[in-house]
């Protein structure tokens, strides 16, 4: 049999009374995706920023909001990992291919895959979430490699600007898993 007996499936509205177990991590629970507090976006570049949610350091994956109040390239980069991003706010395209990532869509990124990202002239701000696995590598045009990011950069950065701006020195643990 496959899936749920819905025959034998419990609607009883009372919590499990069994164990968790001993070793499981605790919840990570972000009331606030948008924050009011300015002080948790870490600026990334000229008019764009990251809003942490999650480092996952065992599995080289982080969690993020990307907000972006200009126009024009972002960024060109290859990934090594797959990324999911879900646009909450404005859009946005690669370059490279021929689709419109707009307000409440959702975009696969496969790994290997290398493209620029564009904000495109009158989109407004852009807020998007994206889960990224493994690196981003900064490239030129032609392929040359010239940076990085990862779940350690992009972790050191969050630390740098939270301690420049006192966020609460606990907070940033909050976040790593």
């Amino acid at each position: 049999m496959s899936g749920l007996d819905v025959r034998r499936r419990d609607t009883n509205a009372a919590p499990f009374l069994g164990e968790q177990p001993i070793d499981m991590l605790d919840d990570l629970v972000i009331p606030d995706v948008l924050p009011a507090d300015e002080r948790l976006w870490v600026p990334l570049d000229d008019g764009v920023w990251s809003r942490p949610l999650h480092f996952d350091v065992g599995r080289g994956q982080y969690t993020h909001v990307m907000r972006v109040t200009r126009e024009g390239i972002v960024a060109r980069h290859r990934h090594t990992g797959p990324v999911f991003a879900h646009i909450l706010k404005g859009r946005w395209h690669y370059l490279e291919r021929d689709w419109v990532a707009v307000e409440g869509g959702f975009a696969f990124e496969p790994p290997g895959e290398t493209h620029t990202l564009v904000i495109p002239e009158g989109a407004g701000e852009m807020i998007t979430l994206f889960q990224v696995t493994g690196a981003l590598i900064y490239v030129t045009q032609d392929g040359e490699a010239i940076g990085y990011d990862d779940v350690f950069t992009r972790l050191a950065k969050a630390r740098e600007h939270f301690d420049a701006v006192g966020v609460d020195p606990a907070y940033l643990p909050s976040l790593t898993r």
